[in-house]
């Protein structure tokens, strides 16, 4: 199972972008992929925030003001692994110390990379999991909120998810998984990823799902207030590889 993830957010520059990521889809991932334990990988790039339909209160949701947090959005790239172990030998910085210099360079391009490694916590399968064709591929369209919590908190934040939250992306249209995820490394402690069929489905279905349980919104309206999340999240991201079949 793909139960750790290597997690990258970053920008790009204008100039020098389609080469960057030419190499990273011919030449960086590929290599990645041959190591030991790498079950699959998968590029995306966020949407703009006025292009996100929602009625719902986990996007306006405070961001941390710590300034030493990097602020890098814009293009999210996963690993995925059966446990962490495979990302910590080498760790993410030696393997990409130990790189040809035109390979680091291209790393370089990169601005604001703020890394996480994250094991799931738990699971759930959404109606569109009976019929994705992708197996343990990440889906075209991932939500990917990331962030910390109050150890005050934690306890209520976990009710939150398995009693609502996840238990309603079972039945959600367009949902293939959800997952949550907890930290072995980085700055956000907490993590979830939603994976839908599309961004157009998503748009559609996700935010109505709270507005039919009006007993469910104060809660969650409550409970996103306590989250610091990190800059830019959560995120609505469409995968650029490997590019969706239509």
């Amino acid at each position: 199972m793909d139960k750790a993830l290597w997690i990258s957010w970053y920008n790009l520059p204008d100039d020098g972008r389609d080469a960057y990521l030419a190499w990273l889809h011919g030449t960086y991932i590929p290599a990645m992929l041959e190591r030991r334990g790498f079950l699959w990988a998968a590029h995306y790039a966020s949407v703009e925030k006025t292009r996100i339909v929602s009625t719902h209160p986990e996007f306006i949701t405070p961001t941390t003001q710590d300034a030493a947090v990097p602020g890098g959005d814009r293009y999210i790239l996963l690993f995925a692994a059966e446990d962490a172990n495979v990302f910590g030998a080498p760790v993410p910085t030696a393997l990409h110390g130990g790189l040809p210099a035109a390979d680091r360079n291209m790393l370089a391009m990169r601005s604001g990379e703020r890394v996480n490694i994250m094991v799931e916590v738990s699971r759930v399968e959404g109606p569109a999991a009976q019929h994705y064709k992708g197996g343990m591929a990440l889906a075209p369209c991932i939500q990917l909120g990331s962030y910390n919590c109050g150890y005050q908190d934690e306890e209520e934040l976990l009710g939150w998810y398995a009693q609502w939250r996840m238990a309603a992306m079972r039945t959600l249209p367009g949902c293939i998984r959800t997952r949550m995820l907890a930290s072995v490394s980085g700055w956000a402690k907490h993590a979830i990823l939603y994976e839908f069929e599309s961004d157009d489905i998503r748009n559609k279905c996700y935010p109505a799902h709270e507005a039919q349980r009006p007993d469910m919104q104060a809660w969650s309206s409550r409970m996103v207030k306590k989250l610091a999340h990190a800059p830019g999240s959560p995120n609505l991201a469409m995968r650029i590889w490997p590019p969706a079949s239509h």
